[in-house]
C-alpha cells in the first residue's frame, strides 16, 4: 500500500481524483499507477523516495512522459512526476549558460531561449520533456553541428536514493558526470541542469520525399548524400509504406537562415533524387514548439527497439527495406549523427556510440507487440551495433548491453549499483550478473 509522508498528500494524485486519467499514463503507455506525486523542491522528492524504499511497489521518475520506452509510469506504483520543476533561467549570458528543469518541455525551452537568440539542440518535438534526453543523449534537430544534448551539460544537481543533495560537474563527483552525460537516469534525480546553448535565431528546413525500392538502392544512397553534407545539415526520417509504396519521408534542418548557406548544404540530398522538394526558413522555436505539448493518455500505443549504425551502407538498407515492408508494417525512423557526434571521445560520456552513422527506431504500433517487432526487425538486428535506451520497450539486460557496450557497459552498472544499490530508480536492467539488487532481474517500470 502507498503511505506517503502527510505534508505530500496534498501534491498526490490517486485513481479516485478526476485528473488521473490525466497524468496516469505515458504518450505509448496506459497504466495505472496507485498515485502520481507532483513535487515542488529536492525535499519533496527525497522524502518520496525514503517512503517508497522499504516497499515492494514499483517507482517511476518522469520529466515528460513522451518517450517511446514508456518507463516512466507503472501499474500499481508510484510516479514522480517532475513537470513543476520546470524553471528556464539563463543564468551566464557571455558563456550561453542556461539552467533547466527537468519537467519543463524543449518547446517551451526553444520559445524562452528565442528572446535570447541562443538554442540547444534537444529532442524532435515540442512535447519532450527535458530530462530524459538530458541524461540519456538528446539526438536532435542540430546534432551533426552541435552535438548531442548531453555534450553541452556542464553541471546538474540532483537528489540520491539515500536523500542527499549533490551538485555534479567536471571537476565535482566526476565519475557521476560520467554517467550523467548518457545513463543518468539511473545515479538520481536530476533537479536541474546547466546546459550551454549556442548563437541561432533562424535555421533552413527542408522536407524531402523518396521512393525507396524493395532492395533500398535509394536509401543508401540519400544516407551517403547526408555523409558528404556539411556539418550545418542535420536530418530526420520516417521509413514506411504507403499503400503500395516504400516512402522515406526526410526533414533536414540547416543551422542557419542565410539561403546561399541552405541552399549548399541541401545539394547533396537534392542529388539524390527526392520526387518532391519544399525549403523554408523558420525560426528554430518554431521547428520544437511549445504549440507540440499535449497530455500523455497512452494515445500511440507503441513498441519499439533501436540499432545504431555505423554506416547506412547497402545492405543496412536493403535490411531496413525488407523490415519496412514485413507484414507488420513498422515505422522506421532514423536519426543522424556523425559531425560534431563524432568528435567527442567515446569514453568520455556513457553515450558510446560516437563512430555511427545514424540512430534507428523501429516501432510497431499497439501494446506488448515484442514477437511482432522482433519479427519485423530481425534483419536489421543482425547489423547493429548499439542501441538508445529511451527507443527500447523492453528495458532489459539485452537493451542494456547494446546501449553500453564492453567497459562502458561495466563502468555504468557499477556507477548505478554504488548510486542505487538496490536499484530503487534504475531504469533498465543492469546486464552483468554481479550487479542485483531491487531492479537488477525481470523487467523495470514502464516510462
Amino acid at each position: 500500500m502507498l503511505r506517503l509522508p502527510d505534508h505530500l498528500e496534498r501534491f498526490l494524485i490517486e485513481p479516485d481524483d478526476p485528473a488521473y486519467a490525466r497524468v496516469s499514463s505515458t504518450y505509448t503507455t496506459k497504466a495505472r499507477p496507485a498515485g502520481v506525486l507532483f513535487p515542488r523542491g529536492d525535499q519533496d522528492i527525497a522524502d518520496a523516495l525514503a517512503a517508497v524504499a522499504d516497499t515492494s511497489l514499483p517507482l517511476s521518475i518522469r520529466s515528460g512522459g513522451h518517450g517511446l520506452s514508456g518507463r516512466s509510469t507503472n501499474d500499481g506504483g508510484l510516479v514522480i512526476d517532475l513537470s513543476q520543476l520546470d524553471q528556464i533561467e539563463v543564468v551566464d549570458r557571455d558563456r550561453h549558460l542556461v539552467r533547466i528543469g527537468p519537467g519543463a518541455r524543449w518547446g517551451t525551452v526553444a520559445e524562452r531561449l528565442a528572446t535570447e537568440g541562443l538554442v540547444i539542440s534537444s529532442g524532435d518535438h515540442g512535447n519532450v520533456g527535458v530530462g530524459g534526453s538530458a541524461t540519456g543523449g538528446g539526438v536532435g534537430w542540430l546534432a551533426r553541428g552541435y552535438g548531442l544534448t548531453i555534450d553541452h551539460v556542464r553541471a546538474a544537481e540532483l537528489i540520491t536514493v539515500d536523500g542527499r543533495r549533490l551538485r555534479v560537474t567536471d571537476t565535482t563527483e566526476g565519475d557521476l558526470f560520467w554517467a550523467l552525460r548518457g545513463a543518468g537516469a539511473g545515479i538520481g534525480v536530476i533537479t536541474a541542469y546547466e546546459i550551454e546553448a549556442m548563437p541561432l535565431t533562424g535555421v533552413g528546413v527542408a522536407g524531402l520525399t523518396y521512393l525507396v525500392e524493395p532492395h533500398g538502392q535509394t536509401l543508401a544512397a540519400w544516407a551517403a548524400a547526408l555523409s558528404r553534407s556539411p556539418r550545418e545539415l542535420s536530418a530526420m526520417a520516417n521509413l514506411m509504406m504507403q499503400g503500395d509504396n516504400l516512402v522515406l519521408s526526410v526533414t533536414a534542418v540547416v543551422a542557419s537562415s542565410h539561403e546561399d548557406v541552405i541552399r549548399d548544404a541541401l545539394a547533396p540530398l537534392l542529388a539524390a533524387g527526392p520526387v518532391h522538394a519544399q525549403t523554408q526558413v523558420v525560426p528554430y522555436d518554431a521547428l520544437v514548439s511549445p504549440a507540440h505539448q499535449h497530455a500523455n493518455v497512452g494515445q500511440q500505443a507503441a513498441t519499439a527497439t533501436s540499432a545504431a549504425l555505423r554506416e547506412l551502407d547497402e545492405d543496412a538498407a536493403r535490411a531496413l527495406a525488407r523490415a519496412a515492408r514485413s507484414r507488420h508494417r513498422p515505422l522506421i525512423q532514423f536519426r543522424s549523427l556523425d559531425g560534431a557526434v563524432r568528435d567527442v571521445d567515446p569514453d568520455a560520456t556513457a553515450f558510446h556510440h560516437r563512430s555511427h552513422q545514424f540512430l534507428v527506431a523501429g516501432v510497431v504500433f499497439g501494446s506488448h507487440r515484442d514477437a511482432a517487432l522482433a519479427d519485423a526487425w530481425g534483419p536489421v538486428a543482425a547489423l547493429a551495433d548499439g542501441a538508445y535506451p529511451g527507443f527500447e520497450s523492453r528495458g532489459d539486460a539485452d537493451s542494456f548491453r547494446r546501449a553500453y557496450p564492453g567497459q562502458t557497459g561495466q563502468r555504468v552498472s557499477a556507477t548505478w549499483q554504488r548510486m542505487d544499490p538496490r536499484g530503487l530508480i534504475r531504469p533498465i536492467t543492469c546486464a552483468p550478473a554481479a550487479v542485483r539488487g531491487r531492479g537488477s532481474a525481470g523487467r523495470p517500470a514502464r516510462g
